[in-house]
């Protein structure tokens, strides 16, 4: 034994297997040997009927003196009944953020989500969670980690927003799964940036237009029927597009002017169809061994969102609607639902909004009122759209 110092140290030679020098003042603070000449200060120490030893640190990187201190406090709280060993064995095991996400996305996600939304919320975790707090430990996430990854974003508030709404949920279910102690949620008081709403509908006059080059595009060609069929259809009910292509024949009931849907961004709900959607979905023919509504007419296939994305463009710009996104239609209706004088559950209802999970159940169980709803919007935008106020048709040019 001796008292391990720089000299002690640097006259430490390796022998022909490791061995340990340990110190005559302080108790199971020592010096391990390494055949291969490495040397590293280590504590040693029992506990519950266990010895533990543990590295401080390896020399030259940490002093003879640096690492006194560092045993000095390690016994200490063992003399205290801590284990330090044991808690820095319980750190290196501690689950990653990494680890997190894929927990989140398994066990809460994929179970609770329709397949639309976990898809995004994988999207999230994918290109901004993992990239910046993956490897980090879960229990030593801080909000200053939390609020440098929002601002990292500030250039897409929307997208900025939606990030910390999934990392405040990943968070409050690392509580409820024992991760991290109770409320210690870092996604706590930091404040989302303002988003701004996009308020775009169409008028009557611009509805007429959409109808005429849709019109057009069918009686020459370039506008494959099954497609102007899906733009009609989110323009009368105000559907969420993925609603529209997912629809399948299974979930649309004619007789009482129901659509079914199973899968929705809110989760399954009712819509009620006016007239012209049903008579719309009357006139669209079913193929064999095709469960959607709307599929490509040649393949069978379903049509997908790029398909959808790539038609819209070649109409809106021959229609004068450049700044029209598909999402607009949904707005239309919302907005003629609103100018009807109908309540705000109703519009809500007839939409579909998450908001009324809630006060759905008190409100509008009967659909009448709905369907009443749906015929006025729906005949407003079927009359514009079949060219009550029409004007000069233009040639719909294939781009």
């Amino acid at each position: 034994m001796a008292r391990i110092t720089k000299r002690c140290v640097e006259k430490a030679e390796p022998a022909s297997k490791d061995y340990f020098i340990w110190d005559e003042e302080m108790h199971g603070f020592g010096l391990r040997v390494y055949a291969s000449g490495q040397l590293s200060f280590v504590v040693q120490y029992r506990t519950v009927g266990r010895t533990r030893r543990m590295s401080i640190g390896k020399y030259p990187a940490t002093t003879a003196d640096e690492a006194r201190k560092a045993a000095r406090q390690l016994l200490a709280a063992v003399d205290r009944g801590e284990d330090p060993s044991g808690l820095r064995q319980d750190a290196r095991n501690a689950p990653s953020v990494k680890e997190l996400c894929k927990r989140y996305l398994l066990e809460h996600v994929e179970k609770r989500n329709s397949a639309r939304t976990a898809k995004e919320f994988n999207r999230i975790v994918e290109r901004h969670i993992k990239p910046a707090l993956g490897t980090l430990k879960v229990e030593k996430i801080s909000r200053q980690d939390i609020a440098r990854l929002h601002a990292s974003m500030s250039a897409t508030p929307r997208q900025a927003n939606h990030t910390l709404s999934v990392l405040s949920k990943m968070f409050s279910l690392a509580e409820l799964w024992g991760l991290r102690p109770d409320n210690t949620n870092p996604c706590r008081l930091i404040a989302r940036y303002p988003e701004t709403m996009r308020e775009r509908f169409l008028s009557n006059e611009e509805l007429a237009r959409l109808g005429r080059t849709l019109i057009e595009g069918e009686n020459q060609g370039t506008i494959p029927k099954e497609r102007a069929a899906a733009i009609r259809l989110l323009a009368l009910t105000g559907c969420r597009l993925s609603e529209i292509l997912e629809l399948t024949w299974a979930e649309v009931d004619l007789e009482h002017c129901l659509l079914h849907l199973s899968q929705s961004k809110t989760g399954p709900r009712l819509v009620v169809l006016g007239t012209p959607a049903k008579n719309l979905l009357k006139s669209l023919v079913q193929k064999e061994d095709t469960p959607q509504v709307l599929h490509n007419a040649d393949t069978g296939q379903p049509i997908s969102v790029a398909m959808m994305e790539n038609i819209w463009r070649r109409v809106r710009n021959h229609a004068e609607l450049s700044d029209v996104r598909l999402h607009d239609l949904r707005h239309t209706v919302g907005t003629f639902a609103g100018q009807t004088g109908a309540n705000a559950f109703l519009v809500r209802d007839k939409l579909g909004h998450k908001t009324l999970a809630m006060t759905g159940r008190y409100v509008s169980r009967d659909v009448a009122p709905l369907r009443s709803l749906s015929d006025q919007v729906e005949r407003r935008i079927a009359d514009a759209l079949e060219g009550t106020e029409r004007g000069k048709v233009l040639p719909f040019n294939s781009v």
